[in-house]
């Protein structure tokens, strides 16, 4: 069996990344992808649906390197699992776990590196620590 998720979004804050006893480098985001529409009465509709978002290896260091909250993203992945959280207001809110195998650095930001644009894809023989021949750009 095979799934895979693809979601465009901006990240709810910076970046966290760390490493595991062995050493491997991991990095987790909250993601925000937002959909709008018009409802049957003309009302303008707003929806947040919010992903937690972890990076291995060589990915996970990238990202932790470039990333900043607000940046917006294109993340492909699997999904994982659902965790439950409670938000301010006390109302019982789910927040999907997807294990990123490409992120794609999109959008503009005046704090962005060089506001450029890039991508990153583990390869398969990638080494627990990666390097900066792996940055795309």
């Amino acid at each position: 069996m095979y799934q895979q998720i693809t979601l465009v979004g901006n990240l709810g804050s910076d970046p966290e990344m760390r490493y595991t006893p062995s050493g491997v480098a991991v990095t987790t985001f909250n993601l925000a992808v937002n959909r709008s529409w018009t409802s049957q009465d003309g009302q303008r509709q707003d929806k947040t649906t919010w992903f937690r978002i972890t990076a291995w290896r060589g990915l996970a260091e990238t990202c932790s390197k470039y990333l900043t909250k607000g940046r917006q993203v294109l993340v492909i992945g699997e999904v994982e699992d659902a965790r439950p959280w409670t938000d301010r207001d006390g109302n019982n809110r789910a927040s999907l776990e997807v294990t990123a195998q490409t992120v794609k650095f999109i959008g503009n930001r005046s704090d962005a590196p060089g506001g450029s644009s890039g991508e990153y894809t583990p390869n398969e023989q990638a080494s627990d620590a990666g390097s900066e021949e792996d940055i795309p750009f």
